[in-house]
């Protein structure tokens, strides 16, 4: 069956490629925002699911792949900032705290309308950062706008984490890889 990845999102083909398997990547048909009174855990499963089933119709007989990340400080959803000085508020309040990030992961069979989901936590201390070391990782790593609280992980990023805790590091990224190998399995998609 014809692997498809329900996303733009550059990291998240470049961790679905590490599994040497074809697969096509298209822009899912999705509202992002959450819901009232919605967890971050249900906002990402809720998104993942509605990522993958969107592509259904475009796709009728292949294994969809949705995925969403929440990230949770406080009891409040973490968004993309969007901006340079919303990406330094975020930052300074994350500084020095454990963030835990929810992230969800959909495996949808459009012929058989099988739907698997899962999600992979992940438990990130920031370092006591400064207001100078906030504005200089945005300042290089312009994407990071783009992610939740501007906290990413990958290139500069790294400098800004103190300790990371996941059952697959591959979640802070965005995808549950370990888990998407099991499910594809599920769908008789042998990975090895």
């Amino acid at each position: 069956m014809q692997i498809v990845l329900a996303s733009t999102s550059r990291y998240r083909r470049e961790i679905i490629s590490r599994l040497g398997l074809p697969f096509e990547a298209t822009p899912p048909i999705c509202d992002e925002t959450p819901l009232a009174c919605e967890t971050a855990l249900d906002t990402a499963v809720r998104l993942a699911r509605t990522k993958a089933m969107s592509l259904a119709a475009r796709y009728p007989e292949a294994l969809i792949i949705g995925s969403d990340q929440v990230a949770l400080l406080d009891g409040q959803q973490i968004g993309k900032p969007g901006t340079f000085e919303k990406g330094v508020e975020m930052l300074r309040w994350m500084s020095g705290r454990t963030v835990v990030f929810h992230s969800a992961l959909a495996l949808y069979n459009s012929k058989t309308g099988h739907l698997q989901e899962t999600v992979g936590l992940t438990h990130v201390t920031l370092r006591q950062l400064t207001d100078q070391q906030i504005r200089a990782y945005l300042t290089r790593e312009p994407d990071a706008l783009h992610c939740a609280g501007s906290a990413k992980s990958e290139g500069l990023g790294g400098a800004l984490l103190e300790k990371v805790e996941s059952d697959d590091p591959n979640s802070l990224i965005g995808v549950p890889l370990f888990q998407l190998v099991s499910m594809l399995a599920n769908e008789d998609v042998e990975v090895l």
